[in-house]
């Protein structure tokens, strides 16, 4: 495999030192080749003001992989360039070019997407310890077993008709298991049946599975379409879905009906963005 990171994230200053170059550096770079303002690029992608900008560009603010991508459309470079992958603007010779590709549907070798990410960000670790002005004895730790799990935007996407193309993002997660890794998918959720531990916007990372304790957390679908999020609970003849939410009413499916039910993953973690 090439050496994708051996080079990348690095620039020479006039002293000789090292400079260790983040995302929000490359932003600022292209916006300033380009003539832009902080003001004039955050109303390019669609943010209220500058101050995101500002902060995206001092690292204050992590971007999206999807937005990754907006950024190099409007800053005229590739996201290989943004994510330090290249030192050339124009273009890139590297594996990671497989990762943009689910955008267009095509299958992304989950292997080689793993080893690629983790041999990145343990680079990218390194690099950040070299250039740290006081020692420190606490310091992100990265390791083989961080999976880029693919983001659905609603259960039905994620468990009807699953392809390539429904996955609108990939999210980081430490997974040991490899079997583990392969049924897990996250979907963002809509609406607040479940609210409070489960609100509107959230995403859930759910193991496909299809069969579930009583008063787990649950995916279900519904005749085959709908697609819920239920805390499920068993009786002798029958299935109820609960509502964390009192606004919700229990939903009671006896004897035939239960058939109508079928459990499609569990909830595992519920992950928050503010």
């Amino acid at each position: 495999m090439v050496d994708i990171c051996s080079t990348l994230w690095y620039n020479e200053q006039q002293e000789g030192q090292v400079l260790f170059m983040t995302l929000g550096d490359r932003i600022k770079i292209r916006r300033e080749s380009l003539g832009l303002t902080q003001e004039v690029l955050a109303q390019m992608l669609g943010y209220a003001d500058k101050s995101s900008i500002n902060k995206i560009e001092k690292g204050k603010t992590d971007i999206r992989q999807k937005r990754i991508m907006e950024f190099a459309a409007v800053l005229k470079t590739t996201p290989e360039y943004l994510l330090g992958l290249t030192d050339d603007p124009d273009g890139a010779d590297c594996h990671w070019m497989f990762l943009k590709d689910y955008n267009n549907g095509y299958p992304i070798p989950a292997g080689l997407r793993d080893s690629i990410i983790a041999e990145h960000l343990k680079k990218l670790n390194a690099a950040k310890q070299q250039t740290l002005a006081e020692p420190s004895n606490i310091s992100a730790v990265y390791d083989d077993h961080i999976r880029m799990v693919p983001v659905f935007e609603s259960v039905s996407a994620g468990f009807g008709a699953l392809a390539e193309n429904s996955v609108v993002d990939f999210i980081p997660l430490r997974i040991v298991s490899d079997y583990e890794a392969a049924e897990t998918i996250c979907i963002r959720v809509q609406g607040d049946s479940m609210f409070p531990k489960i609100e509107d916007g959230d995403l859930i990372q759910v193991h496909k599975q299809d069969s579930v304790d009583s008063g787990d957390i649950a995916v279900v679908l519904l005749d085959g379409e709908e697609g819920l999020v239920k805390k499920v609970i068993y009786g002798p003849t029958w299935i109820e879905l609960h509502s964390i939410n009192p606004m919700y009413p229990v939903q009671r499916f006896e004897d035939a009906d239960v058939l109508r039910l079928r459990v499609v993953g569990k909830v595992k973690r519920v992950i928050k963005e503010l």
